[in-house]
């Protein structure tokens, strides 16, 4: 017999009733029922229930064992009495009396308990990783991101996809966030960098007559943590393609993706159909690039309603140039107990307040209660109805200003109205294209123009749309959102070398600067480039959607705390004055 197991913790059914069987795993949990104990002996595939007697040779032995001991066993598999049968467990109708056991690792006292649902501090958690991995969720969780991962390689061999690697020690390359920087021991004063994403070097891929890319790439980014995001590295799936467009993309993306959702999305609707929705129309309708449509409410300008209005606050606002006011519509929200909550919402956001009015049955009919109601009159407060499509018992809220000022706030609003009337679907996966990004900003302190987006994006209408106001040029750059989050980012690259440095001229970018920075990539489109686009979904993100977890570290194997800290391995940690030596380097300390 094997030294450790004959059996996995899953394998044993009545089949095997009456066999001597070795089973392997840690003590889950134990249970004495007066001379008589049970344990639930636990592997990576289940558990299976052993028990032993005073009849038992290593009874006393058994006896000392605690909770996540690690053992083998040896003994004799019988069948359950009929009323004891657990059908939750494939092991359920079994059980094996132990005749031999064999401690293989002693637990100390736990920090944490791996039976259980106990919420613990994410410092314990995560100092003691390797126990919170144990823990069913997360091991579920685990092997929910190896089989998504899996099944996502197999899908893009099946589109004739081949994956390459791409170098993780490279140079320094501005991609929107901090670079990971590594000292060169041979090149004293000289640093290579982590790579923030294989951008570069799958565009090289392409210039080098490879049709398809993809990789499951590891990227680097030393950037402030937040639920949905880790502090320092993260995977995504990583795709270029030649000879192009952007329908091309999104065609080759969504059976990928979609597939991905309805193979791991437990029974969860998977939206068929991805509307394209602009940058602006996301920004005018939910507030955000990163819409959940699960959420039926979309936002609308009424400026016109309130210009020249009695009520004065939005009246004045609009007589300032770029002002806007916005209302969201809140089906079934006509209660004055609602519309004072939604204000103090507003309110704990930074803003003044928000306006609202809400709709009941008078003594005329349908009649706009609230204070700004009664500011403009039944006029307007009608025509405002109209304009929304709403009815007895709904509500409005308004927002006024420069849109930038208050559209974060506006789509946070939306998003919890949409949640406390019961108007956003849940068990639904709802995805869009965002697209027609804008390439350049400008920068309202020093009004200079600048990159809003991905710099490589190629202009719609190339360099032709160069010619005129830079804040109007749009690029091929799109962007995958589900239920509220961003799963996935892309572009028709820009191949064109004239067309790249008159972009970067346009944000302030001279062309030394531009061939210093990016020479690899410039010089190789002057031989020949193709057409080429592509894109990178983020798979932790997806994961943590598939989980129905709301924290990203949950689909993580090793997270970094909010600090970016290991504290499992002590990182980041000093290096040794060797090191330094080696390197060349100095810490100096802060002031």
């Amino acid at each position: 017999m094997h030294p450790y197991r004959s059996h996995t913790c899953a394998e044993l059914t009545k089949d095997n009733v009456g066999e001597s069987v070795r089973l392997a795993g840690w003590v889950h949990r134990v249970r004495d029922h007066g001379g008589v104990l049970f344990i639930d002996l636990r592997d990576h595939y289940g558990i299976t229930q052993v028990l032993c007697d005073s009849d038992s040779p290593v009874f006393d032995e058994v006896e000392k064992v605690r909770a996540e001991w690690c053992i083998r066993i040896d003994g004799e598999v019988k069948a359950r009495d009929e009323s004891l049968v657990n059908p939750k467990l494939p092991t359920g109708e079994i059980e094996v009396y132990i005749r031999d056991m064999e401690v293989l690792g002693a637990a100390e006292e736990l920090p944490l308990q791996v039976f259980g649902d106990q919420e613990y501090p994410e410092e314990t958690r995560l100092r003691y990783r390797y126990l919170d991995l144990r823990r069913e969720k997360l091991q579920e969780n685990m092997k929910l991101r190896s089989d998504v991962v899996a099944s996502m390689r197999r899908r893009m061999w099946e589109k004739g996809f081949r994956e390459y690697q791409t170098p993780i020690i490279t140079a320094s390359s501005p991609e929107g966030a901090r670079d990971f920087l590594v000292p060169s021991r041979l090149h004293p004063g000289k640093f290579y960098a982590l790579p923030q994403a294989p951008q570069q070097f799958k565009q090289l891929i392409m210039v080098s007559g490879y049709d398809k890319y993809f990789q499951i790439a590891p990227c680097f980014r030393d950037e402030d943590p937040r639920a949905d995001r880790s502090p320092t590295d993260f995977y995504q799936l990583d795709m270029e393609m030649s000879f192009v467009t952007q329908q091309d993309v999104f065609d080759t993306v969504q059976p990928v993706i979609q597939g991905i959702f309805e193979e791991f999305g437990g029974g969860r609707k998977v939206d068929q159909v991805w509307p394209q929705i602009s940058y602006r129309d996301a920004a005018l309708w939910y507030g955000t690039d990163k819409p959940d449509l699960r959420n039926p409410i979309k936002m609308q300008v009424v400026s016109d309603h309130f210009r020249d209005s009695g009520f004065a606050i939005f009246a004045k606002i609009l007589e300032q140039e770029g002002t806007e006011i916005r209302a969201i519509p809140a089906p079934g929200g006509g209660s004055r107990k609602f519309c004072d909550r939604m204000n103090a919402f507003a309110q704990k956001e930074g803003l003044p307040g928000m306006g609202y009015i809400f709709w009941r049955e008078g003594e005329n009919g349908l009649e706009g209660a609230g204070p700004l109601a009664k500011n403009i009159g039944p006029e307007r407060t009608e025509a405002i109805r109209l304009q929304l499509g709403l009815g007895k018992g709904d509500a409005a809220f308004f927002l006024g200003g420069r849109p930038k000022s208050f559209e974060r706030v506006a789509g946070k609003a939306r998003d919890v109205i949409g949640e406390e009337l019961g108007l956003t679907e849940k068990d639904r996966f709802a995805f869009a294209w965002i697209v027609d990004f804008p390439i350049f900003e400008r920068d309202e302190e020093t009004g200079a123009i600048d990159f809003e987006h991905n710099p490589f994006s190629m202009p719609q209408g190339g360099m032709k749309a160069l010619e005129g106001d830079p804040l109007e040029v749009l690029g091929y750059q799109y962007d995958l959102t589900c239920n509220g989050y961003e799963i996935l980012s892309g572009a028709i690259r820009n191949h064109r070398p004239e067309i790249m440095f008159r972009a970067f001229e346009i944000a302030g970018y001279g062309r030394e600067e531009v061939e210093k920075r990016f020479g690899g990539l410039v010089n190789a489109f002057r031989y020949g480039a193709p057409p080429h686009g592509g894109c990178a979904a983020g798979i932790d993100r997806i994961v943590m959607l598939l989980a129905d977890e709301a924290n990203i570290r949950e689909v993580i194997m090793f997270p970094m705390n909010q600090r970016a800290e290991d504290l499992l391995m002590g990182a980041p940690s000093e290096p040794t004055n060797e090191q330094l030596r080696e390197l060349h380097l100095r810490v100096v300390e802060e002031d």
